[in-house]
């Protein structure tokens, strides 16, 4: 175990601290991760939670940062944990680690709580001297245990804000995270106006787009069919990727599908599990819709893609859930669009920093399934009209939202890696 006098400088390794990992529906986190060590980064990973899902993307198994697994329950490892606090309590920052710990427990009484502090203890004492930087991707938990411990230890912190950690964190938490923060990074304008305006300082947050990594997602070069719908024999295929929770509209895109003509002809795949997955597809089942939706649950990207490039017509019918939970900006979005597919989504949140309607993709307003059908409608009848969306879409993605320049912000953010970490970046660009 290590003490505060101990760690490196702040350009040393710089410690990741994730909700969970790896996770199928976080392939934006695992992309940077991957980036960021080719550009000469020395990463660790410290995970607060074990993996669930059944597979990984391929991105995973090309990253080599040695990953860590925190106590996901104290009572599961309470030595480890007990060791640990025995250690960092004689660090000099411990007693403010202690105070910020207390005062936030006072504001949300709950097991995560002290969950969180007890995770902080073990990073904390666990922590090699390499370690010069604390880096939490989400401002919820995450955020919390790298803040504790950062204050323990004396490091450096900083976090990357996304979507349901920036709109369901109390105010007072996101406010007080910020200020002992170095820099925060989220994906969308609407969520950095936000947390800058919390901040009281525009330059403490800072907007980086996810992007892609469009080796991954190379360009569909045969078209597409002119599919009308018209044919039983042919339907059209529409596909809608995400996880099944109130936020991602599932409900109001099979009401959409409800409305349609008869004479319409159509199929859609859904790719993504989730709380809602029982109850989705019994909604399915009760609009007479289940014979005409293949539900494929968590698939790893490679599939995805496979499935993207089958697809006439991608859907996300996106919205606003109850506890204020929403999008940030999809990657999803992204990736169908580099495969020239055409896009149908609604005006939430940063959805329409993608996407310009009528342009670009279609947008409908969310949680309206009449205004989702009547779109619905209009483009499965029109395979003209997908061909040019997807082609302009394909266009903005492949220029604007390439994930390189969002890793050069945060290396510019991070500071220069290592020497020969910058050289061996510079020779793998060259190659590409």
């Amino acid at each position: 175990m290590s003490s505060n006098h101990d760690h490196a400088a702040p350009d040393g390794e710089i410690a990741i601290v994730l909700k969970g990992y790896p996770r199928l529906s976080e392939s934006f986190i695992a992309q940077e991760i991957l980036a960021l060590e080719r550009r000469g980064f020395r990463l660790r990973l410290y995970s607060l939670r074990h993996p669930t899902d059944p597979a990984t993307h391929p991105v995973h198994r090309e990253i080599t940062a040695p990953v860590v697994y925190l106590p996901e329950y104290l009572k599961d490892d309470p030595g480890r944990v007990w060791r640990a606090w025995r250690w960092v309590r004689r660090l000099p920052g411990y007693p403010r680690a202690r105070r910020v710990f207390l005062r936030d427990l006072a504001r949300e009484r709950s097991a995560n709580r002290w969950r969180r502090f007890g995770q902080a203890c073990t990073l904390a004492a666990e922590l090699p001297v390499s370690v010069g930087r604390l880096y939490a991707h989400f401002l919820h938990t995450p955020a919390s245990v790298a803040r504790y411990a950062a204050l323990m230890t004396g490091l450096p912190w900083c976090v990357s804000a996304h979507a349901k950690d920036i709109w369901t964190t109390p105010a007072w938490e996101k406010r007080e995270k910020l200020m002992d923060a170095d820099w925060a990074v989220t994906c969308t304008a609407s969520g950095r106006d936000h947390l800058a305006a919390l901040a009281g300082d525009k330059d403490k947050v800072r907007l980086v787009y996810h992007g892609l990594d469009f080796a991954r997602f190379p360009a569909l070069m045969t078209p597409r069919p002119d599919n009308y719908g018209a044919d039983p024999a042919c339907p059209i295929r529409l596909l809608s990727v995400g996880r099944l929770v109130e936020k991602k509209g599932t409900d109001d895109l099979l009401a959409a599908l409800a409305r349609l003509p008869a004479d319409l002809h159509w199929h859609l795949t859904h790719i993504g599990g989730g709380e809602l997955s029982a109850a989705m597809t019994a909604r399915a089942r009760g609009l007479g819709l289940a014979a005409r939706i293949d539900w494929l649950g968590a698939q790893p990207q490679e599939r995805v893609l496979l499935e993207y490039r089958r697809a006439e017509l991608f859907v996300l019918a996106s919205r606003i859930a109850g506890d204020g939970d929403r999008d940030g900006l999809p990657n999803v979005l992204m990736e169908a669009q580099s495969q020239g597919l055409a896009c149908l989504s609604t005006r939430v949140s940063a959805i329409p920093e993608l996407i310009e309607d009528g342009v670009t993709g279609c947008l409908t307003p969310a949680g309206d399934p009449a205004a989702l059908a009547a779109a619905l409608e209009r483009l499965i009848r029109d395979p003209k009209a997908r061909a040019a969306l997807g082609a302009a879409g394909a266009r903005r993605v492949r220029t604007h939202f390439d994930v390189s320049a969002g890793i050069d912000a945060l290396q510019t953010y991070f500071g220069p890696g290592p020497e020969s970490g910058l050289k061996a970046g510079a020779a793998q660009a060259a190659a590409q």
